[in-house]
């Protein structure tokens, strides 16, 4: 069942995603050759702590941390570590901030230092597929408008689309109705509507769209070995649009 919101509950959910989206604004000053995923992810539960909010990822099924701290060929869940970071890594950090029990996602993709041109267009072209999704995401479209328009850019841009990990409803809790896939096709799926909540969060692949999990039960990664960007939102479908929660 997909729980809509009222207005007063996707204030409360905007809220939340503007002291995430200060972090990852202040994130971004940050990253530059030498610094860890460990320094990130503490000063990511410090500062969202210091807002008053909590890291809901922190506890969540048993993961350890804020953060979820992803490099290179790490699709999504990779653990935050004291390596240090090098120059050309590509970097993705997503959290989830908890602001009085309701919640905002966003995960954004970031290069360390000068990166690759190809690691460069991967990251442009993750980041423009998200609002080729969210222009789609409007009432009276369906969930697959917003996959299908993800697919086509993407695949049109020479990367792949990650099929196993996908967008999702969220509120009080971080995953509710819709599912929200980044490939398939146009008129499928659920019809959007005012009042709903989701997250579109595609991940592309520069080589193929097949997924492995490490040992530890979190860490995806690329089948291939091939680099992977990932870029999120969360969006609210109200009467007067659909507003992005997760920017300032």
């Amino acid at each position: 069942m997909i729980i809509m919101k009222t207005m007063e509950e996707i204030e409360k959910m905007r809220a939340a995603g503007k002291i995430l989206a200060e972090c990852h604004r202040q994130i971004a000053q940050m990253l530059k050759p030498g610094i860890t995923t460990w320094e990130i992810d503490q000063f990511a539960e410090k500062f969202i702590l210091s807002q008053g909010a909590t890291p809901e990822q922190k506890g969540y099924h048993g993961y350890p941390y804020a953060t979820c701290a992803s490099v290179n060929d790490v699709i999504c869940h990779g653990f935050p570590k004291h390596e240090e970071l090098k120059d050309g890594d590509i970097v993705t950090i997503d959290m989830v901030v908890n602001l009085n029990g309701w919640l905002a996602d966003s995960a954004w993709s970031y290069g360390v230092g000068t990166i690759s041109e190809q690691a460069d267009k991967l990251l442009a072209t993750t980041k423009e597929a998200m609002f080729k999704g969210i222009e789609q995401a409007v009432a009276g479209n369906r969930i697959g408008d917003v996959a299908h328009a993800i697919q086509v850019y993407a695949e049109a841009s020479g990367f792949s689309v990650v099929r196993d990990f996908i967008g999702h409803g969220i509120g009080s809790e971080m995953h509710e109705k819709p599912d929200v896939p980044h490939y398939g096709p146009a008129g499928k799926g659920p019809r959007i509507k005012e009042g709903m909540v989701f997250t579109i969060e595609p991940m592309l692949n520069t080589g193929s769209y097949r997924t492995k999990v490490d040992a530890d039960g979190w860490t995806a990664r690329t089948f291939d070995g091939g680099l992977s960007a990932q870029y999120e939102h969360t969006l609210a479908v109200t009467p007067q649009g659909t507003i992005i929660l997760t920017e300032l």
